[in-house]
């Protein structure tokens, strides 16, 4: 005799037809949103926190990974073989699409450049004041790095207002960088004591 207990109802139904499809998409979507939303936990200050297309793109290349990652290990849950299919093939466009934002920066313009850099420039303050530094070189470098960026923050806070309320105009150039122009950094940012030349390749 049989001592598995018999599945009926709902839970039956449940077996026969697998996971709902809405229900994955739901837990997709939520966690990209939750994803996002804990990218900004490791900013020094909440007035720091400003929202980021980069880090937007970053979500959804990560709620895309999510998706692939689920749909392969529940294969046998979602009973419809071409709508796993059809699954994998949005996620992996979504992959694609959100990775090349990431790289190009093609959407990003002045204010949203500078508005996704305050909470990063904040990371690198928390960091640098509370990381278990011993070394006094180090301290030097990142009491250095405390320094500029707080002063760097406060100057795109300043420029943000300023663009904000007089954008630049719609035809305006875009500016390339000094290493793309192969001109010299603008001093003093670089430290000639550390023997760094910022035009060099950057190893990758």
């Amino acid at each position: 005799m049989d001592d598995q207990p018999a599945i009926s109802g709902e839970q039956g139904s449940h077996a026969r037809q697998g996971m709902g499809y809405g229900r994955f998409a739901a837990m997709i979507a939520t966690s990209t949103v939750v994803m996002f939303a804990l990218m900004y936990l490791n900013t020094y200050a909440l007035e720091h926190v400003r929202y980021s297309q980069t880090r937007t793109w970053m979500a959804v290349l990560m709620g895309a990974t999510m998706a692939l990652v689920m749909i392969g290990f529940m294969w046998g849950m979602y009973r419809n073989r071409a709508a796993n299919i059809a699954i994998v093939a949005v996620a992996l466009l979504l992959f694609a699409v959100a990775l090349w934002l990431v790289r190009s920066q093609a959407t990003v313009g002045d204010v949203a450049y500078m508005k996704a850099m305050i909470p990063h420039h904040s990371i690198a303050v928390m960091t640098s004041e509370r990381a278990a530094i011993r070394d006094p070189e180090v301290r030097r470098l990142a009491d250095r790095i405390i320094d500029a960026q707080i002063r760097e923050i406060a100057e795109m806070e300043r420029l943000i207002a300023r663009l904000e309320s007089r954008p630049p105009p719609a035809d305006a150039l875009v500016l390339p960088s000094y290493r793309d122009r192969g001109a010299a950094p603008p001093p003093p940012e670089t430290s000639e004591e550390a023997g760094v030349n910022t035009n060099l390749p950057v190893t990758r």
